[in-house]
């Protein structure tokens, strides 16, 4: 079992750096023997668990010629002394006159709940699901981050471009260029905040407007209509994440590679707060109302409630470490439903973070811990989250049922690739339409089930998804942080995973 964690492990740091613009020679080396691994990975897990006694004398039962003596039956078979020395006879079955109010009892336990009849209809449904998907072409580099806006698709990439598309017919529409860095976090203003900009910009009253930060330190404000930058923001800082907060006058508020968190007013685009919030790079900043979530890639969460002044408008209710998430080592993504905060982490579950008492358990999403999840979004009662697996290079989007995280189906493509961002919204007869981004930028449509058109999606279940929420314990994450000592052993130097400086490898890879 060691060695499939290690090769999962350098899987998983090959995966990074194959997102990485220049390669070192060595890091290329690394690269070439990717299959190689997949293979050595697979062989191990054909082959039997070590120790599994019980398998093994199942096997030798089978193997075994015939007229041998069985194998003794299990100890919990066997009749063991009462009380007064004598052996304990097995418990009597139920005599006739009690026969009718057991199975009255079993039948009540079988009638199915309301809650769980709408269940099963939602799952029915989501195995019949349908999507058409559209591929955008036009980045030349990863996909960072993804926008809808209206019947429009924003999108980041790392080749510092921001593009606008138009859903209906899968064209570009504007092509906005200005950053000098990466483009790393999109976000839009509802239309009563983009009103009074476009006032004071003598611009249309209708006129959208987006916001993009960058590895060149400066937020960006695009007018969609004209495809020009009519604002910008230097904040010093290396942008790594930002939200717009829809409260009083509106804010923007943005987090940075060293951890600093910072809150921009909408109405004079000034800073009205800096805050040295986190130790390591704020990878998420996610608003729900006048509150304001920040995760960092050491694990930590930060929650903040905004007061609308024109100084210091956030003031922190809660700040729980990496030690209470368990989140460590990894780019952080959150998403944020009432007092609770789903978390992405690049591992195979989705931790689920009770703000306001520390509480943590997590959900399944992957069915091996190799797997990896690296974005989710709730959406119209779903939890979408992105699958990945090192081992073979499959991506999926798991779908599971609010508020209770009921897993549902998982939705993949032939040779689908690794989902780094995800966007969802409703059209307005409810259908479904989502964007994915990372390698390829590719726009979902759901289409009718009792249509005649066939779907692009292929629609599984995984069994092993079908796991309750479990607590979190101590010993219960599986990381692969044991495994540094003696993770050398074929003579190579490997990528540090678990960063300790000021941003992830993730996040290194994606400023470069």
């Amino acid at each position: 079992m060691g060695e499939v964690r290690k090769l999962q492990k350098k899987l998983r740091q090959i995966e990074n750096l194959e997102i990485k613009i220049d390669l070192r020679p060595e890091e290329r080396l690394k690269i070439s023997r990717k299959e190689e691994l997949r293979c050595r990975l697979a062989e191990l897990q054909l082959q039997p668990a070590p120790g599994n006694r019980q398998a093994d004398m199942k096997r030798a039962g089978e193997d075994a010629p015939e007229g041998l003596p069985s194998p003794a039956p299990p100890a919990s078979k066997i009749l063991r002394p009462g009380p007064g020395g004598s052996e304990e006879m097995p418990r009597r079955q139920p005599g006739p006159q009690n026969v009718t109010a057991v199975s009255r009892d079993a039948a009540e336990e079988r009638e199915p709940t309301q809650e769980d009849k709408e269940l099963t209809a939602l799952k029915s449904c989501w195995q019949k699901a349908k999507f058409r998907l559209r591929r955008l072409e036009g980045h030349n580099d990863i996909i960072t981050c993804v926008l809808a806006v209206d019947n429009l698709v924003v999108s980041g990439s790392r080749d510092t471009t921001v593009k606008v598309w138009h859903v209906p017919t899968a064209t570009e529409h504007k092509n906005l260029g200005g950053h000098t860095g990466g483009v790393t976090c999109l976000s839009a203003p509802p239309p009563a905040y983009c009103k009074k900009l476009a006032r004071s910009l003598c611009l249309s009253a209708d006129e959208r407007f987006i916001l993009s930060g960058s590895a060149d330190c400066n937020v960006k404000i695009w007018a969609l209509s004209v495809g020009q930058c009519v604002k910008s923001i230097y904040t010093f800082n290396v942008v790594t994440a930002l939200c717009f907060v829809p409260e009083g006058d509106g804010y923007i508020v943005t987090g940075s590679d060293g951890g600093k968190v910072q809150v921009w007013s909408w109405r004079a685009l000034e800073n009205c707060q800096s805050i040295n919030a986190h130790q390591e790079a704020v990878t998420s900043i996610e608003a729900q109302g006048p509150l304001v979530f920040a995760g960092s890639s050491d694990g930590a969460v930060s929650v903040w409630e905004n007061h609308c002044s024109e100084r210091d408008p956030l003031k922190r209710l809660h700040y729980w470490d990496g030690g209470v998430t368990g989140c460590g080592g990894g780019r952080l993504a959150l998403s944020p439903r009432g007092d609770r905060v789903l978390m992405a982490y690049g591992r195979a579950w989705i931790k689920i973070l009770l703000w306001t008492t520390g509480a943590v358990s997590r959900l399944t999403n992957h069915g091996d811990v190799g797997g990896v999840t690296d974005c989710i979004r709730q959406t119209a009662g779903l939890l979408i989250s992105s699958r990945y697996d090192v081992a073979n290079g499959e991506s999926a989007l798991n779908v599971f049922s609010l508020p209770q995280c009921h897993y549902l189906a998982s939705l993949t493509w032939p040779h689908a690739p690794r989902i780094l961002c995800f966007a969802a919204w409703t059209t307005g007869s409810g259908d479904h339409r989502w964007v994915s981004g990372g390698r390829d930028l590719v726009v979902w449509e759901q289409l009718p089930n009792s249509g005649k058109q066939r779907g692009d999606i292929t629609v599984t279940r995984d069994l092993r998804l079908e796991l309750p929420l479990e607590s979190e314990g101590e010993d219960d994450e599986d990381t692969d942080e044991h495994l540094d000592d003696d993770d050398d052993d074929d003579g190579e130097e490997e990528e540090e995973e678990e960063g300790s400086g000021a941003a992830t490898s993730w996040l290194r890879c994606l400023l470069q």
